[in-house]
């Protein structure tokens, strides 16, 4: 596994947590639901950390609210799919791999979606060669994961699903209220196994772009996963997936400072509520999102900047361009909020002259 993590970019969850999960498997002695690898009790300490009896440190993965991932994993040892729901960068993505490395130990059963994806994806496809030359065949038939899952009895991921048309996503109605696949060129279906089931991503900012049926709707058990409630909330968050990065990337650097880290989610947070931290001075927000993904991305972007052009030290003119990156996606509406802002709370608040600067500088 040392070599492996070594040579490969990103790891799948299983793969990086794989000592922590082998940790609960080894202490894990409640009811499972069929083909779990781990029990409910087990997948919750896996997403939410502690401490084991052994005195095994499990880490977070997801900081905020207990009680949403106890609903979500819940769902899945029903019959009813889940589906999480909420602003981009909210973790949702990170949530549905992690839970489906902890009850299936494989989160690779993947389908992206997007205005592309097909019917196919969802069900299956074929092998065109052995097609044309046997005709329709089990041969012939390429399985999706959504397939794979069915057979196995484990959890397939669905990502974006808003972003797939209509009439593709109606394509698991049949899937998940009758738990069957219908393979009508072989006159045959696949009938899932115990333990799979469907867990579906879906951001709020794509209302309206293909909107889900209340058919489809119904097959769902939503959990809206809520942007973090504090400051102090969304720094740790940052912290520990910059941290992570880091061990992946090999940034040439120190570990960034708190400060740098606090002022950067403070700023997206600012922005993002119309509000300043101290609630005296009401803002202009911006028309992107300015999520917590989107800071650490700032912070990573600002490490790699320290490191390979500075000298080593994370510093305000390292993360200047990633901020006003994040903030400037309309040149015109979101230029001037950020100008306001860079000149009403940036320039007069205490200890922050040099990210003024650096700001400046960029935009001069």
């Amino acid at each position: 596994m040392n070599d492996l993590a070594n040579n490969l970019l990103r790891l799948h969850a299983e793969q990086e947590y794989a000592e922590e999960l082998s940790a609960l498997k080894a202490v894990d002695d409640r009811q499972k639901p069929a083909h779990w690898e781990l029990s409910p009790w087990a997948v919750k300490i896996y997403l939410m950390g502690g401490k084991l009896e052994n005195g095994k440190e499990i880490t977070p993965k997801y900081i905020g609210n207990e009680r949403l991932i106890e609903i979500a994993i819940a769902t899945l040892a029903t019959d009813r799919a889940l589906l999480l729901y909420g602003l981009p960068g909210t973790a949702k993505s990170w949530v549905s791999e992690h839970l489906a490395a902890a009850i299936s130990g494989d989160s690779t059963l993947l389908i992206q979606g997007t205005a592309g994806t097909d019917e196919s994806a969802l069900r299956y496809g074929w092998n065109y060669a052995q097609l044309l030359a046997v005709g329709p065949s089990k041969d012939a038939l390429v399985e999706s994961p959504m397939m794979r899952a069915m057979n196995t009895g484990r959890l397939a991921r669905v990502e974006e699903l808003t972003r797939i048309g209509s009439d593709v996503q109606d394509t698991l109605i049949t899937i998940l209220s009758e738990k069957t696949l219908p393979i009508p060129e072989l006159n045959s279906e696949i009938q899932a196994a115990k333990g799979f089931n469907v867990i579906a991503t879906a951001n709020n900012r794509d209302r309206g772009v293909n909107e889900l049926s209340s058919a489809l709707m119904r097959r769902f058990n939503t959990v809206v996963l809520p942007v973090p409630s504090s400051l102090e909330e969304e720094v740790e968050i940052v912290q520990r997936r910059v941290a992570q990065a880091g061990q992946a990337l090999e940034f040439p650097v120190e570990k960034p400072a708190i400060e740098e880290i606090r002022r950067v989610v403070m700023i997206f947070r600012e922005l993002r509520e119309g509000i300043t931290a101290d609630g005296k001075t009401k803002l202009k927000s911006p028309g992107g999102t300015l999520s917590t993904a989107e800071a650490i991305s700032v912070i990573n972007s600002g490490l790699a900047m320290a490191g390979y052009y500075g000298d080593g030290v994370l510093r305000a003119g390292d993360l200047a361009a990633g901020i006003i990156g994040s903030i400037i996606k309309d040149p015109v509406q979101d230029l001037i909020v950020w100008n306001e802002y860079l000149q009403t709370v940036v320039k007069e608040r205490s200890g922050w002259k040099d990210l003024y600067r650096a700001c400046r500088e960029i935009q001069s």
